[in-house]
């Protein structure tokens, strides 16, 4: 498995984009009243725009605002084991309520959460700027995957783990 920390070399930040993209939904991590982790699932929009911001759609009088308000450090996992693509965002939330920024980024599948549209006077937009992620490619399956490592427990080799590697943003 190749591991290494860069500031974004464009093959890296571009692999970063793809896995964010092919995988739709993560899981959102904030810390709540308690200093407890608490996750939920939340659907991206799969951009990364030119910041290295990535911006959700929320209620704004949803707890997880709330819990960002007090505490703005979060963390993003996204998980897409049949292919064994795994990424980890960790960045700062705050809540936008910026009308163009809503017509920009909606897509008719948001109705689903927010059935009087992005007109709604609850719709707001959770931006997360990235500070740090890691992700994890392994060039196979599942399957393949646990054959390659049972044949590597096998022959005494090292298994083909794929690619790792993490990234800092340099946040302004």
């Amino acid at each position: 498995m190749t591991t290494s920390t860069t500031l974004i070399p464009t093959d890296d930040l571009k692999k970063f984009q793809e896995l964010i993209k092919s995988i739709d939904f993560c899981m959102l991590t904030t810390i709540d009243e308690r200093g407890d982790l608490h996750s939920r699932p939340m659907s991206s929009n799969g951009e990364i725009d030119q910041s290295a911001d990535m911006w959700f759609f929320t209620a704004a009088s949803s707890h997880k605002v709330s819990e960002i308000k007090d505490t703005p450090r979060v963390n993003l996992s996204f998980a897409d084991p049949e292919n064994q693509k795994y990424v980890s965002v960790s960045g700062r939330a705050r809540l936008v309520r910026d009308q163009q920024k809503i017509d920009e980024l909606w897509r008719p599948q948001y109705r689903t959460w927010f059935p009087e549209g992005k007109d709604d006077p609850n719709v707001a937009l959770l931006r997360v700027s990235i500070e740090k992620a890691e992700y994890w490619d392994s060039p196979a399956s599942t399957v393949s995957f646990a054959l390659n490592f049972v044949s590597a427990l096998v022959t005494g080799e090292e298994p083909d783990m794929g690619e790792h590697k993490q990234l800092q943003f340099k946040k302004g």
